[in-house]
């Protein structure tokens, strides 16, 4: 499964251009569906039989998108003025790589000799960044990109330390590729595996994809932040990384079902598989859409605990990503009323 992570990871896909990430899905999960729906926002949705039939099948859910940046402006000297597509903190940006298609760049600020003492005291806001094409004039960038094109920043997935994987976009290709894995087996139970659009800006392919498909079950897959770093203690570090999947019972977009809460974390229990679960009420996933869906759908979700999320180099452990992918195929089993 990390091996296809880092190839998901690679791919280009901001929320509402995820077009790279879906052709590859759709590829992918071509030899293994009973049924594919794709709708006009963009979801792809693959339906697998499965040994079992529900009332109302399960839906497995993870976004196709990741945040970026989007051009607003190009400037008579050639530099590209822009807005981030996504909740992306401007601290993380500055000095790194992005790219729009094939045409590369780099964010950058003004000078930090050329700052004022109160600049230099207060976080960087995105009107004072720019990025910067190489180009020599609005002319000379106008030949290259255009007003609304879309970037990512250019990193790629390198493994390292003790069994970490830095990447940019590990939320949310680590559900992605836990989907893709578990469509290659026969599920237990009739499930619908959704790859949705635009959750970094409002959740927005969830709500279509719940309505289309009215599940009776959703659980989402995700990476979650992780603050487990020096100095910072307690509850703030809301999840671990190596401490293994992370199981929400409540974040800002949701309160899971109580019982597929204890379902999940029972099976995961009796399986082996490591778990834990946030420690602060923060973020939000689809399932904060899907939950509100028609007259409600009961959802759970398990996620890869990652630092550093949101930025060019997110990091998480391979052996979390690994259990994100065991916890849900736990819970189809539950549900199909398989003992292992």
């Amino acid at each position: 499964m990390i091996e296809l992570m880092k190839e998901l990871c690679a791919l280009p896909g901001p929320s509402g251009c995820e077009d790279a990430v879906r052709a590859f899905v759709l590829k992918r999960v071509k030899p293994f569906a009973d049924e594919i729906r794709t709708d006009a926002i963009g979801n792809v949705m693959v339906f697998r039989k499965g040994r079992k039939a529900l009332d109302r099948p399960v839906a497995l859910c993870a976004h196709m998108d990741e945040v970026g940046v989007i051009i607003k402006k190009i400037t008579e000297d050639g530099m590209l003025k822009f807005g981030f597509v996504g909740g992306v903190d401007p601290r993380v940006v500055i000095g790194r790589p992005v790219r729009f298609g094939d045409v590369p760049g780099v964010i950058g600020i003004k000078a930090v000799h050329l700052t004022t003492a109160a600049e230099r005291r207060t976080m960087p806001k995105t009107k004072n960044l720019y990025i910067d094409i190489g180009a020599t004039s609005r002319a000379a960038a106008e030949k290259l990109v255009s007003l609304g094109d879309y970037g990512v920043f250019d990193s790629a997935a390198t493994e390292f330390g003790d069994g970490l994987i830095k990447a940019k976009a590990i939320d949310d290709r680590v559900g992605c590729a836990a989907l893709l894995r578990l469509l290659e087996d026969e599920p237990p139970v009739d499930t619908w595996f959704c790859f949705t659009v635009q959750e970094e800006t409002g959740l927005r392919g969830a709500a279509s994809m719940a309505f289309a498909l009215d599940p009776g079950f959703a659980m989402v897959l995700e990476g979650t932040t992780a603050a487990d770093l020096a100095e910072v203690k307690g509850a703030d570090a809301v999840c671990r990384v190596r401490g293994g999947v992370v199981l929400p019972f409540m974040d800002g977009a949701t309160i899971y079902d109580a019982a597929l809460f204890e379902l999940l974390r029972d099976a995961c229990t009796k399986r082996g598989i490591p778990w834990q679960t946030k420690t602060r009420v923060a973020g939000g996933t689809d399932a904060g859409r899907i939950h509100r869906s028609r007259a409600g759908v009961r959802v759970c979700a398990a996620a890869a605990p990652v630092r550093y999320i949101h930025s060019p180099s997110s990091v998480a452990a391979k052996a979390d990503c690994e259990a994100v992918l065991a916890a849900a195929r736990a819970f189809l089993e539950e549900l199909g009323g398989d003992d292992e």
